[in-house]
């Protein structure tokens, strides 16, 4: 069953991170997803966008693309691995991460995170490995 996102089966960003972080998918495909999250409110002391909340945005759409992938083999995805690198700071505007992949198995994938600000400058570059299981009973 598909959520009323269109982000794939069983997902629904209702009550989680993501809708918590104000995280808005605009495209989701296993060969590319996007989405856009404010840097208000996901800060840290300093008043910088938080190193933690480019991490959650970059681990959100690799899990989205590779859940996606999944899907196609009657199969979850379940991150294993993330990394990032933190290129520049930014204070406020909305930034915006695309997930690309950079391999896509029958059980696993990884996809490269570019995360760019309001001028279009890049500020963290993110790897997530994920890997695809059978999908829980009662999921």
């Amino acid at each position: 069953m598909t959520d009323p996102n269109g982000l794939g089966p069983g997902m629904n960003i209702e009550g989680t991170l993501l809708q918590s972080m104000g995280i808005v998918v605009s495209a989701a495909a296993p060969e590319r997803v996007v989405a856009t999250m404010p840097v208000k409110g996901n800060t840290q002391p300093y008043g910088l966008l938080h190193g933690g909340a480019s991490c959650v945005l970059a681990e959100s759409l690799g899990s989205i693309g590779s859940a996606l992938h999944a899907a196609a083999y009657g199969k979850v995805a379940v991150g294993v691995d993330i990394n990032a690198t933190h290129h520049r700071a930014v204070r406020d505007g909305v930034v915006t991460g695309v997930a690309t992949p950079v391999y896509l198995g029958r059980t696993t994938t990884s996809y490269e995170i570019v995360i760019t600000d309001d001028r279009d400058k890049r500020v963290c570059t993110a790897r997530i490995t994920c890997q695809l299981i059978q999908a829980p009973a009662g999921s």
